[in-house]
């Protein structure tokens, strides 16, 4: 069965855990309850802020680093999951199940990948 990638996209300064509803905890552990039941969630985590990022890049052959935080990047990767689903339609039911969890005030994205298995794997 195919494993899919899901990368949640915040504006990170926009989030702030504060504005959240008071059910939006429970709704999202009710959630996370039911996915793994299904036998679709094999790991999800989210990330600490890009402050505590570095950047690693490689052009014209050599390395370079750039420490966070990032400001001139508006929207960043804050967590992620990785699924098992029957197919990209399932990936997406649930990507939209888990967005529809957040309070209506913050902007929150996915963006759902197969990935691609190795020979032999």
């Amino acid at each position: 069965m195919p494993r899919y990638l899901s990368l949640v996209r915040i504006e990170e300064n926009t989030i702030d855990m504060a504005s959240a509803d008071p059910g939006f905890e429970e709704r999202m552990g009710a959630l996370f309850e039911e996915i793994t039941k299904a036998g679709v969630m094999l790991d999800t985590a989210g990330l600490k802020p890009t402050a505590d990022s570095t950047r690693i890049s490689w052009q014209d052959g050599k390395l370079s680093y750039t420490d966070g935080p990032f400001t001139e990047t508006k929207e960043v990767v804050g967590g992620y999951a990785m699924m098992q689903c029957k197919d990209m339609a399932e990936a997406i039911e649930w990507g939209k199940r888990f967005l529809e969890v957040h309070p209506p005030q913050w902007t929150v994205g996915l963006e759902i990948r197969e990935v691609e298995e190795m020979p032999g794997s």
